[in-house]
């Protein structure tokens, strides 16, 4: 049911698919990233792959049209005509991507697309496909450094404090590109040495360094562990300083993660380490 707190939010956006909704969802967020003023409500509505559930989102819509008392903004991957022309009758801004992509796409091939719904979640057998679930259970594998094996067959090796950003964005590689992702944390240990854990010299070349600022990192810790050393501002400050010392005494490849989105930070890493 629509959310009753529609005075927290200037308008609301309906992801609308006869899939899971990721790509429409996807591409709308790369839109609506332009208009940060604006207060949004996003709703998922995936696999409307009939006349019927058609006709139920089109009443979801129109309620949230009353509630809100403007009508939503709906972005729609939906490739049955017959079902995108009764979601297009809701009381809403009807964005059409395959209308707006796929036809010009179609002029241009001088041949006609699939029009087949839900195409690009059902090849489970692509090697793609298999290539990300493989990445993934790599990457959990091997997080936090939790296990030395196989690390040769890393594509890369984030390195950084603990709760820097390092098992999200191994996560976000694996399953959005398909790239086997380690991480290993710098630890207290690691700085009174002044060296690298000795397991990762080996692997150096793939190696990424990721940093925070020390004030962010104390308020992540704090959520985690209040009160404790390891969430005190001073610790932060030194385990901070002494890891990004470190990364350049080495000569490895980093960025703060402060102000990054995980897509920024996992595009740089890709451009930096030229992972194809």
């Amino acid at each position: 049911m629509p959310d009753s707190g529609s005075q927290n939010y200037d308008r609301t956006v309906f992801y609308v698919s006869d899939g899971t909704g990721v790509t429409a969802e996807t591409f709308g967020h790369s839109l609506l990233t332009q208009f940060e003023h604006v207060r949004l409500r996003e709703v998922r509505l995936p696999f409307i792959d009939s006349v019927d559930k058609a006709r139920q989102a089109v009443e979801r819509i129109d309620r949230q049209a009353l509630l809100d008392r403007h009508r939503p903004i709906v972005f729609s991957t939906l490739v049955e005509a017959s079902i995108n022309d009764v979601v297009r009758l809701a009381n809403c801004r009807f964005l059409d991507l395959f209308a707006t992509f796929v036809e010009p796409l179609e002029s241009e091939f001088g041949v006609r697309s699939t029009h087949t719904i839900g195409r690009s979640h059902t090849a489970t057998d692509t090697e793609a496909y298999q290539r990300r679930i493989a990445a993934i259970n790599y990457s959990l594998a091997h997080d936090d450094g939790q296990l030395h094996a196989d690390l040769e067959h890393a594509e890369v090796i984030l390195i950084g404090v603990s709760r820097s950003g390092k098992t999200p964005t191994s996560l976000y590689l694996a399953m959005q590109h398909g790239i086997r992702a380690a991480n290993y944390p710098l630890i207290p240990d690691d700085f009174e040495r002044r060296r690298l854990p000795a397991v990762l010299y080996r692997y150096k070349p793939k190696l990424f360094g990721l940093s925070i600022a020390p004030e962010r990192l104390a308020e992540i810790r704090h959520e985690r562990r209040p009160g404790s050393r390891y969430a005190s501002i001073e610790n932060c400050r030194y385990e901070v300083g002494e890891a990004e010392a470190m990364m350049r005494r080495e000569g490895i490849r980093w960025l703060s993660s402060t102000t990054k989105s995980i897509e920024e930070i996992a595009a740089t890493i890709l451009q930096e380490l030229q992972i194809e």
